[in-house]
């Protein structure tokens, strides 16, 4: 059971190796909006089909330092027409230290994008409410399930990538 001393690390009891995860900084990498609908757009009735997709990828930038981006890219259509594009690639750089190397991928693959979702989901409903359109509220994500769904994948020897309007490409791009 790990403990939690109250400076983002934790403490290992079972392997006597301390454990530590730190967000060092987040950041929006690349942020992009388009609204080609407009401003016609705006004059229909409002029942638009999302189509949103998720993608993840981390680096190593130093020892035990790792940059990690979520991509979120949102596509509404409206009366067949494309309403609005919105992406957002949410960066963070995080720091980690004492996890066992099986660990390492789940927690770059899983944990540390749902650090990033919220920050992600906040600017994608700004940019969509300034675009001039009602208010996008994501649901919330499961990583760890769409982590494994991946690695199952990558285990059975399909594609390292997820088929197109699937939720999630898994951990690298």
């Amino acid at each position: 059971m790990a403990e939690n001393n109250g400076n983002g690390s934790t403490g290992a009891a079972d392997t006597g190796q301390r454990q530590r995860f730190q967000i060092a900084k987040m950041y929006l990498r690349d942020v992009s909006f388009e609204a080609p609908g407009a401003p016609e757009a705006f004059r229909d009735e409002w029942k638009p089909q999302m189509d949103v997709e998720l993608g993840t990828r981390h680096q190593p930038l130093g020892e035990n330092t790792y940059d990690v981006v979520l991509t979120i890219t949102v596509t509404a259509r409206n009366n067949e027409r494309t309403a609005y594009l919105c992406e957002v690639k949410q960066g963070g750089v995080f720091r980690l230290e004492g996890f066992p190397e099986a660990d390492m991928e789940r927690v770059l693959g899983a944990y540390c994008p749902a650090q990033l979702f919220p920050f992600a989901r906040e600017a994608i409903n700004d940019l969509v409410v300034k675009g001039g359109f009602p208010q996008l509220l994501l649901a919330p994500v499961n990583f760890e399930s769409l982590y494994q769904q991946q690695k199952q994948r990558r285990e059975q020897g399909t594609s390292d990538s997820a088929p197109s309007g699937s939720p999630d490409n898994g951990g690298r791009q």
